[in-house]
């Protein structure tokens, strides 16, 4: 932007206005003629005669300051400015409180582009005649030729405050702002140039670019837009224009604006970065690496480009090569935090724990507050099995605040500590994590299952009991707790030695899993009044006329039950069908069969093998509730829904309530609500299990409101 020259109104009055009045009465007769004289010969644009004519005058008068001060501006008029400042100089030295002088000496140096004797003279006039405002466009301007912007802005504000129409110095100002850079104050003083004048305006490019940069990228791309129609050749607008565009979303307008600057200039790596960013962002990572290690290897040292690569890495997944940049980033700048973070948070997906916990450590070195950093630490100890160190952390969090995230893991780590405290045998302790988990909310059935393990261990077996049920009910894919189950009753259970006696009087079947997906499950034993083998009383005497066969039945059972617990399926298969070709018709061993391919998600042959089971014995229990829950699996909620009714026919407070349970959730799932809330309410009325009551009780509320 051009700083437009002084205006010297006050000069004009001091000197060649002064042609229009008299002679002072200090000057003789013969200076005041010749002073005449000269007056005519400017009126008559004979400058160099009145130059002539008024060094005569000073011959005979050199102590008239009004000569010199005439003869100075005849000399300006002309362009001997030497001249001028000499006779100028001599007039100070005459009159040294005359300010306009010193304007006019400034005016002159401002034109040989002695900007800083220009401000020296200008400043002395200001001392001189303060109130003189219009000498502070004087100064603004010599400070704006001198780079010093900021004192600059002070005086073109100086002047506005008076001379506020003055387009001149309001064009210099927001040239001045938008040298330092102070883009919200440059856009404001275009704005008011643009709407004094939208015809004439001129700055559409800085205009553009101080919106740019005061993130008003709509209005930007207007001005840029139109600084282009009226310069093609204007490269900062294109640029501008394309990260207004970038910023917007535009990303095709943006490449296509980046590419019409770089074909121009391609060795401009100024932008690289800029245009590596919208590369990635436009997901043409190979192009965009390209241009990032341009920019790199044209600024190595600017920090910008590693972070930028490596955050694109670290996008991609590719946390090697994202640490690689990162790394090289901390060793630049080794106080930038934010790179520390990213660091941890590389090396924390690789799953090395150890080093994010030493960027961790590092970070909260600095920020000590910071509460991610805080969480990620607790995580990765936690991931570590450092489950005091993260315990105590998530409890330092949630002083801070209730987070729900922060609880969950914190749950988890206590009884994940639990279960390690069991390996030791410390089952106090390991029992108060387990405790508290499910005080703060915690319901998955690892820690039910930790729970039954040391009541196991201190011989409470009714609470063992109690506990696993609880923990199979909650997760009955985990097979694992089915068995240890299954092992515990079996370490309860004492068989009988003889086989004559008759097969109704056998033990009671193993535990048979149930679930309801995504639900609270039940355990469900076979009741005791149950008969374990539904033979027919005839067949039951042909069986006892043969002993050999009886054993050979219970061996195949046996180690079908063996197989089942070591999850071994197939063979366990094989052992019950082998036991079923001696006793055909055996309900309790169809229904095993049919668990297991519950287990094995074979929903058609489960149900088939449950349907065989109700076949042999139509008031078997068991299999009609886990053919209701493989129904569930299918979404056949009708179905299900027969199989639960049937349930509650033949034992209304089977397995403590959880058939009104499953009954409930299948209204549920056909959109009975009604119906759904009855089942839960006869549920609870059967139920002693508590933290599930909890639950169903907030369904409950959920249903109706």
């Amino acid at each position: 932007m051009n700083i437009k020259k002084s205006i010297l109104t006050g000069i004009l009055v001091s000197s060649i206005g002064l042609g229009t009045i008299p002679a002072t009465a200090q000057m003789t007769p013969e200076v005041s003629v010749l002073y005449q004289e000269a007056c005519s010969a400017e009126h008559q644009q004979d400058i160099k005669g009145a130059i002539s004519i008024l060094e005569k005058a000073v011959a005979i008068a050199g102590d008239d300051t009004m000569i010199y001060t005439k003869l100075a501006g005849l000399y300006t008029e002309i362009g001997e400015n030497d001249k001028a400042l000499d006779l100028y100089k001599k007039v100070i030295e005459l009159k040294p409180d005359d300010a306009f002088i010193y304007i006019s000496i400034g005016s002159i140096y401002e034109t040989q582009t002695k900007y800083k004797e220009a401000l020296q003279a200008y400043e002395k006039a200001l001392d001189i005649f303060p109130e003189y405002k219009y000498n502070y466009y004087n100064i603004a301007n010599a400070q704006y030729q001198l780079k010093n912007y900021k004192e600059a802005i002070k005086n073109y504000n100086s002047f506005l405050e008076t001379y506020s129409q003055h387009t001149e110095s309001r064009e210099n100002l927001a040239a001045s702002y938008f040298a330092i850079k102070d883009y919200k104050n440059a856009s404001e003083q275009f704005k008011k140039i643009y709407d004094k004048n939208r015809d004439g305006f001129k700055y559409y490019s800085e205009y553009g670019l101080s919106l740019l940069n005061t993130d008003d990228y709509e209005k930007s791309a207007e001005m840029l837009e139109k600084a282009i129609e009226r310069d093609a050749e204007n490269n900062s607008a294109h640029l501008g224009l394309a990260q207004a565009y970038q910023e917007l979303g535009k990303n095709e307008m943006s490449y296509e604006q980046y590419q019409l600057v770089l074909e121009k200039v391609p060795n401009l790596n100024t932008v690289r970065l800029d245009y590596a960013n919208l590369l990635a962002n436009m997901d043409r990572n190979t192009e965009a690496i390209t241009q990032y290690n341009m920019y790199i290897q044209a600024y190595p040292n600017d920090v910008k480009g590693y972070k930028n690569i490596a955050n694109m890495y670290k996008t991609l997944g590719n946390y090697d090569k994202a640490l690689e940049n990162y790394l090289t980033a901390e060793k630049k700048a080794p106080e930038d935090m934010d790179v520390k973070k990213d660091i941890a948070f590389c090396f924390h997906n690789k799953k090395d724990y150890e080093n994010a916990i030493k960027y961790y450590d590092e970070i909260l070195k600095e920020q000590a507050d910071d509460y991610n950093v805080k969480f990620n630490k607790a995580l990765a100890l936690h991931a570590l099995h450092k489950y005091e160190d993260a315990i105590a952390l998530y409890k330092e969090l949630q002083v801070v605040k209730n987070d729900r995230a922060v609880k969950d893991n914190m749950n988890k780590a206590l009884v994940s500590r639990g279960h390690e405290l069991i390996e030791i045998e410390d089952y106090e302790n390991a029992m108060n994590n387990f405790k508290l988990a499910i005080k703060e909310g915690y319901m998955d059935g690892y820690v039910y299952y930790g729970m039954a393990k040391v009541y196991r261990a201190q011989e409470n077996n009714t609470k063992a009991a109690e506990n696993y049920e609880k923990a199979i009910s909650l997760d009955p894919d985990k097979t694992a707790y089915s068995a240890e189950y299954s092992d515990f009753i079996s370490s309860l259970y004492k068989p009988k030695t003889t086989v004559e006696q008759p097969v109704s009087q056998g033990t009671p079947l193993p535990v048979i899993n149930i679930q309801i997906e995504g639900e609270n499950t039940a355990t469900l034993q076979t009741p005791k009044e149950q008969q374990p083998s539904q033979t027919k009383p005839e067949e039951v005497k042909t069986q006892l006329n043969s002993p050999i066969t009886i054993k050979q039945n219970e061996d195949f059972i046996t180690e079908g039950d063996k197989n089942l617990k070591e999850n071994n399926y197939d063979s366990a298969i094989k052992n019950y069908q082998d036991a079923l070709q001696l006793v055909p018709d055996d309900a309790e061993t169809l229904c095993k069969i049919g668990y297991i391919y519950k287990l094995k998600e074979d929903n058609m042959r489960a149900i088939n093998y449950y349907q065989k089971s109700i076949i042999v014995n139509p008031e078997y229990t068991d299999s009609w509730f886990n053919m209701g829950l493989v129904y569930v699996n299918e979404n056949n909620f009708i179905e299900a829904q027969k199989c639960f009714e049937q349930v509650i026919s033949l034992d209304t407070n089977y397995n403590s309530g959880y058939a009104y349970y499953a009954l409930g959730r299948a209204m549920e799932a056909q959109g009975k609500k009604e119906d759904a809330i009855k089942n839960y309410k006869l549920f609870i009325k059967h139920s002693n299990d508590k933290a599930t009551i909890e639950n169903v009780q907030a369904q409950i509320k959920q249903l109706q409101n």
